[in-house]
């Protein structure tokens, strides 16, 4: 009866875990599939758009220094201004304190590099991936838009805009290899399934607000 038991609970776990790698593997392959095409490198071939959305993160790493996801995302959205390929940026990022706010940072460092303040337009209530795209749908009336951040972010933000009725297309910034890279890339797989479980459920930003006119 005790061996029994132990090959039902193996089973069982053996079961979990493959069903768990086959959820991750569809999730990430499907939002990839998605994207395809849709995301760009090279600034001559990239589309010209109305507003460009950054995705906000920290500027700061936990262990000390500049973000270099932050960095290189910052550096994306100067060059696509300064190419004539977004109008207006649209900086969406956590303002969860008053000692964090990833817009108004993002901001500064943005007319640091050439682009007038009066192009950037602030969405305070980014704190997530789904909250951006669907407040640069809802709350500034978009109907297209530029993604500006990492391509295995902007991929998922792409699918996550279409899914909402907003077309996206996503200008890569730079990636990000060895240990830091790894760890960010295990966190989107997680993330990636997290996407299918809030569509499922309807999730919905955790603010609306008025609406604001990108002009």
């Amino acid at each position: 009866m005790k061996i029994s038991i132990k090959k039902k609970y193996r089973f069982l776990v053996a079961i979990t875990l493959l069903l768990s790698i086959l959820v991750v593997v569809v999730s990430n392959f499907t939002i990839e599939i998605s994207a395809r095409g849709k995301t760009f490198t090279d600034l001559a071939s990239m589309p010209k758009n109305k507003v460009g959305l950054v995705l906000g993160t920290s500027r700061m790493l936990v262990e000390g220094g500049i973000n270099p996801y932050y960095a290189h995302r910052i550096d994306a959205t100067i060059a696509l201004y300064k190419a004539g390929k977004i109008e207006f940026v649209l900086v969406s990022g956590d303002n969860g304190t008053i000692y964090y706010n990833e817009p108004t940072t993002i901001k500064k460092d943005l007319v640091e590099g050439g682009i007038p303040t009066d192009k950037i337009y602030l969405d305070y209530a980014g704190f997530r991936t789904l909250d951006s795209m669907v407040r640069a749908k809802y709350i500034f009336g978009l109907d297209n838009v530029t993604v500006i951040s990492q391509q295995f972010h902007n991929e998922r933000a792409i699918y996550i805009a279409e899914k909402k009725g907003l077309k996206a297309i996503g200008f890569n910034a730079k990636g990000i290899s060895g240990k830091q890279g790894i760890k960010v890339q295990f966190r989107e797989y997680l993330a990636r399934v997290k996407v299918f479980i809030d569509l499922l459920l309807n999730t919905q930003p955790r603010f609306y607000g008025e609406k604001i006119e990108i002009k």
